[in-house]
């Protein structure tokens, strides 16, 4: 090299400029980057109608959006109808074929409410949640009787069928509900299927020794399972009910029967076969 000849030195401004635009793209291309989403879904009433179109509304939107990249059902349901049940557990096996779902039982997860917690990939609980309550529950029909007023064209017109076409099923009904915890569950479950059947219902931290759920946490371990199972970091938690474009949730007492004074009770209104948990009756003096 000759002696005149000097390397060039750059001073901090060259430095700056050869630094400074590729960090701003950097900056751009990460915002324009939708950040990933832990989608939420609550269930805070029975499961019928309304409710289950509700959800599937949610599931469905959580499906069809990549920034979502996991789910957390938030529970707090004593179940609800067969059908609603099993349409928002379709649901979500659909979902959970590309994407994890957790449940979180707040309050209680008993009957239908415990069928979709089995479907999905983790269920925490807290420790004094009311989880199980396995089986179904309907009225039987009434023995067929001749009116004078009424006439139909077979005996079971008004009834839809025996009594004991009704019971047989109720059983086929018990025994879906049964694989359905023999699958979501798997290896996890501690206790024999004639247990389960039961139909007890058990607080969250002996729900968890028998294997129904798989550990005892809060919203927030929810968000972290979610998140790790979903591979991701750096996510934001998003109600699917506003993003669906839901209107804002109200309780309706459509479901349960209710008293001309206006008190709701336990007790479903319409005659059928649930999936669904009633409690106790309190004795009146």
């Amino acid at each position: 090299m000759n002696e005149t000849e000097q390397p060039k030195k750059w001073g901090v401004g060259t430095w700056l400029l050869i630094i400074i635009p590729p960090l701003l793209i950097g900056i751009l291309l990460s915002l324009l980057i939708p950040k990933p989403v832990i989608g939420v879904i609550k269930l805070d009433d029975a499961i019928y109608s309304t409710s289950a179109n509700d959800m599937i509304t949610q599931i469905i939107y959580a499906r069809e959006h990549p920034e979502v990249r996991a789910v957390v059902l938030i529970m707090n349901s004593p179940g609800g109808t067969v059908t609603d049940t099993e349409s928002i557990y379709m649901e979500m096996a659909r979902l959970r074929q590309t994407k994890p779902v957790i449940t979180l039982i707040e309050g209680m997860a008993a009957s239908g409410g415990y069928y979709l917690a089995v479907g999905t990939d983790y269920i925490f609980a807290k420790p004094a949640s009311e989880v199980g309550n396995v089986g179904v529950i309907g009225y039987l029909p009434s023995i067929p009787g001749v009116g004078e007023e009424t006439y139909s064209t077979g005996p079971y017109k008004l009834w839809g069928n025996p009594r004991e076409t009704y019971i047989r099923e109720m059983e086929m009904l018990k025994n879906g509900f049964i694989q359905a915890v023999l699958l979501g569950r798997d290896d996890r479950l501690k206790i024999e299927k004639e247990e389960v059947l039961r139909g007890e219902i058990w607080a969250g931290t002996e729900a968890l020794r028998k294997g129904l759920i798989d550990a005892i946490g809060t919203r927030t371990d929810a968000y972290q399972k979610a998140a790790s199972m979903a591979k991701v970091s750096h996510y934001k938690v998003e109600d699917l009910r506003t993003a669906s474009g839901l209107p804002e949730y109200s309780y309706s007492p459509y479901f349960f029967q209710a008293s001309e004074e206006g008190v709701i009770s336990p007790y479903p209104k319409e005659a059928g076969v649930y999936l669904l948990y009633i409690p106790p009756m309190e004795k009146r003096p």
